[in-house]
């Protein structure tokens, strides 16, 4: 079963945030730390995964993801806490 992310990086503990979702988190990751991927999360130095969410629906993913955009910045930042208080790098815990 193919499985769907909806992830969340930041630039530094309580810095800029951006969400995606993708069918490879690996990759996405890799792509955004190397600043191959143009536009905001280049211009902004925004590589450092501090929370993901697994789903093996991509329609489920992608309103996921659509939701948590709308959410206020405090939410957010909550949610990141909630798991992951030191707002850590979970991008070398994925490759181990």
């Amino acid at each position: 079963m193919r499985s769907y992310y909806v992830y969340i990086l930041a630039s530094k503990k309580n810095g800029t945030l951006y969400i995606g979702v993708t069918g490879g988190l690996m990759r996405r990751v890799e792509l955004h730390k190397s600043g191959e991927v143009p536009g905001f999360t280049q211009r902004y130095g925004v590589n450092r995964l501090v929370h993901v969410e697994v789903f093996h629906d991509v329609y489920n993913a992608i309103t996921r993801e659509k939701r948590l955009k709308k959410w206020k910045r405090q939410w957010k930042i909550e949610l990141i806490e909630r798991d992951n208080p030191e707002w850590r790098d979970l991008y070398p815990e994925l490759i181990r």
